[in-house]
């Protein structure tokens, strides 16, 4: 199995609503995203490649245009925008683009990181 990867970053806020008070995640509060997509095939194209890389430029853009500085609760219509969840969002907007793509990782921290994978 073939598989690539590449990272999108943005910075953007959001709040998790239903913690306790004292929970740091409960207040208005931003990340540097980075934003990791997974595609796998067992066969490469005619060139070599999974999927040319330039090929995900649409995502960049989706990121750069709809997300990056931006709050996203407002922007993603949900009082819980966990890594968890973004995950599974931008798995499933990649995915209907290109059926290579097998998992998407959120990082909101270096040391931090959530995996959507069906």
């Amino acid at each position: 199995m073939f598989r690539i990867f590449k990272e999108f970053h943005f910075s953007a806020s959001h709040q998790l609503h239903g913690l306790a008070e004292d929970h740091p995640c409960a207040r208005l509060h931003g990340h540097n995203y980075v934003v990791e997509v997974e595609l796998q095939s067992e066969t490469l194209d005619s060139t070599g490649f999974v999927r040319d890389y330039r090929e995900l430029a649409p995502f960049k853009a989706y990121v750069d245009d709809q997300l990056d500085h931006r709050h996203l609760n407002d922007v993603l219509g949900d009082d819980c925008v966990t890594a968890e969840r973004m995950a599974r969002h931008f798995y499933n907007w990649c995915k209907a683009r290109w059926p290579e793509v097998s998992a998407v990782r959120v990082k909101e921290t270096p040391k931090t990181c959530a995996e959507y994978r069906p």
